[in-house]
């Protein structure tokens, strides 16, 4: 018989007062790790622990009946989101019994988000959390978590709803009290993917408790105890548990990597592997590397060798009795911190005590702007760039997934990509991406989209996908590009040739961009044609002219985000907005969200209602990790994939938020 909560509860707390200590060491980076579904948790359970702003992580969890790939993030220190994708097995993955589909094991993918609501002082830190809020709802749970820490120690305690809310020692809803609407629990969205459902958030007539404990025994080893309360079965196979109760070891590998194994319910055993990375801890500055130094060469001279030996173009150099003025070029380098790094190393290892002013331009368009008309006029030139072409090719292993395919639980190719650029004029450029296939598993792709509604632009990416192995070398880009500042803050950029993977075309954007300024705005129109499955030079029937606003704002206030707002026609002929928010870090680091809403109605558009995803750039092994992820692929809201955004550029040289 099991014993009763309160019994728990009161052993629980005798344990935390005869370990008290006033020091907290088991609430850090090291000791904080992602629970089963990439949640700052326990085994199953959430805590609320989170980790500092930039941090980000990969769960591979393996268990019975699910297997689950989860992506993590905190854009910032009081917020972390996640996105997974499982397997589960002993439940066919249907839209009808007739379907193909039912051949294999289920698949879904969700999102997650927890918000801390305070720190741990001399009261516990809180935490509040949505699980699969947005998907099928199988995973559909919300929760309240406390979390005190006490010397290696650190306690948690909680109340789950949904899923969360499967303990036989449950009790009345305590929102009830705030609200009757919080006693309705509404049971018919199930399978409704990619739909947010508020009416079920923090629901239903009962809540349950959980609560749990880690122990770091000492740097490498770490000891894990929860009570469960998630309901089995629940909506998946689960078979009902021997106990509430699960345990757990994890050995940290690295400070980045661990892994972990689990005695669950006093049914199975299951393995989890975490990787997670804080870019403060791990971020390289980069290598600062001295011009050549040959005899006679003077100060001037030798601050241009150490710019250029570091990856910044000068284009002029001028000096008047007080400073030095350079106008410079650069793409290479990920923001404005590591840019004038590297400029006041260079100078100081030339000699150069003067002031520095600088202008600095991205493709031709000027971003940074400090030297004005006035130094000009009290200014001498020393030297200047004859104008050459000049040739710039990278060449990398990209990784392309492709998850939640009806074929398989899992997709993906191993490319070998180049991208070049021939610089033809200052401000005419042309630009390539080939790809190669290493290793890809994408050839037997062939259950067709359900729906492809107005237009056919996106859901028939299966076919450029499953040519990818015999296709040989595949043309991903193959554009001229060109800019031009008639007026001043006043940029215009004409592009043409093969745009993106699905589509090439014609077109041109404008946009309004004054330096150090937070905010831009500007246009864009395009003439677009569908490209054939071959990665070669043909069409298919499909075209489009697409004309957008958009609205660029950085926000430095408190809580710093960038927003972009864009209204307009989408590649499948849909007329719109999409509103979308991300963050930025000085290493590279970004993640975002988006929404977009078009004229396609809910109905039409079928499971999922709206256009919606995430998107981040993880800069592990040159960019390995850069992906956009939405829950379902749909026609509606479909956008061009452009290599290059007027904003996208300019904004590289702002401050981050």
């Amino acid at each position: 018989m099991k014993k009763s909560i309160k019994s728990h509860a009161h052993n629980f707390l005798v344990l935390a007062t005869l370990l008290f200590t006033d020091q907290v060491y088991g609430d850090s980076f090291e000791h904080n790790l992602y629970n089963n579904y990439g949640i700052v948790g326990l085994i199953h359970m959430p805590t609320a622990r989170t980790y500092n702003e930039g941090v980000h992580g990969i769960t591979i969890y393996s268990g019975t009946p699910n297997t689950t790939v989860t992506l993590s993030a905190n854009p910032f220190d009081w917020f972390e989101a996640s996105f997974f994708y499982t397997n589960v097995e002993d439940r066919p993955y249907c839209y009808d019994f007739t379907s193909e589909t039912c051949l294999q094991d289920f698949k879904d993918k969700g999102f997650n988000l927890k918000l801390r609501l305070k720190e741990q002082g001399k009261l516990p830190a809180i935490a509040v959390g949505l699980q699969d809020f947005a998907g099928t709802g199988i995973y559909s749970s919300e929760y309240i978590v406390g979390s005190y820490g006490i010397n290696r120690t650190d306690f948690h305690f909680g109340l789950g709803f949904g899923l969360l809310d499967g303990s036989d020692q449950n009790f009345n809803n305590p929102l009830s009290y705030i609200s009757d609407q919080f006693n309705n629990r509404p049971t018919n969205t199930a399978g409704l993917g990619g739909s947010f459902q508020p009416s079920k958030y923090f629901s239903g007539e009962t809540a349950s408790p959980f609560f749990g404990v880690s122990h770091a025994l000492n740097n490498k080893l770490l000891l894990r105890a929860e009570y469960d309360s998630s309901a089995r079965p629940g909506l998946l196979p689960f078979r009902i548990p021997e106990s509430d109760f699960s345990f757990g070891v994890d050995y940290l590998i690295t400070d980045n990597f661990s892994i972990g194994v689990s005695y669950e319910r006093g049914d199975y055993a299951s393995f989890k592997f975490v990787y997670k990375n804080d870019p403060v801890k791990t971020y390289q500055k980069n290598e600062y590397a001295r011009g050549e130094r040959r005899i006679g060469d003077n100060k001037y001279t030798q601050l241009i060798n150490n710019l250029e030996e570091n990856g910044i173009g000068v284009k002029k150099l001028t000096r008047n009795a007080n400073s030095i003025g350079l106008q410079l070029t650069q793409v290479i380098h990920p923001n404005l911190r590591v840019v004038e790094n590297i400029i006041n190393q260079s100078a100081r290892d030339a000699g150069i005590t003067e002031d520095i002013v600088k202008d600095i331009e991205i493709a031709n368009l000027l971003a940074v702007q400090e030297i004005d008309d006035s130094y000009r006029a009290s200014s001498q030139t020393i030297y200047q760039r004859s104008t050459t072409k000049r040739f710039v090719t990278n060449t990398r292993a990209n990784f392309r997934p492709f998850l939640a395919s009806r074929e398989e639980f899992f997709k993906g190719a191993l490319l070998l990509e180049n991208d070049s650029e021939f610089i033809i004029r200052e401000n005419l450029f042309f630009n390539t991406n080939i790809k190669y296939s290493l290793a890809d598993n994408l050839d037997d792709l062939y259950i067709p989209p359900v729906e492809s509604f107005p237009a056919q632009v996106r859901s028939d990416v299966k076919e450029y996908l499953k040519n990818m192995k015999d296709g040989g070398v595949l043309i991903g880009r193959a554009q001229l590009d060109y800019h031009l500042t008639p007026i001043k803050n006043h940029h215009i950029m004409m592009s043409a040739g093969i745009l993106e993977d699905m589509f090439s075309g014609i077109g041109g954007e404008y946009l309004y961009f004054r330096p150090n300024s937070n905010y831009s705005f500007g246009l864009d129109l395009f003439k677009v044609f569908k490209r054939d499955y071959s990665w070669k030079f043909g069409r298919l029937g499909y075209e489009n002219t697409m004309a957008t606003v958009n609205f660029n704002y950085r926000n430095y206030g408190t809580i710093p985000f960038d927003m972009k707002v864009s209204a307009g026609e989408y590649l499948a002929g849909d007329v719109g907005y999409t509103i979308e928010f991300s963050r930025a870090f000085y290493n590279g680091v970004y993640f975002g969200a988006f929404a977009t809403f078009t004229d396609v109605t809910t109905k039409q558009f079928g499971e999922g209602s709206f256009d919606k995803g995430i998107f981040f750039n993880i800069p592990i092994y040159g960019n390995l990790v850069n992906y956009t992820w939405r829950p379902l692929t749909k026609d509606p809201g479909a956008k061009l994939n452009r290599r290059h955004t007027l904003h996208g550029l300019l904004v590289k040289l702002q401050p981050i938020n």
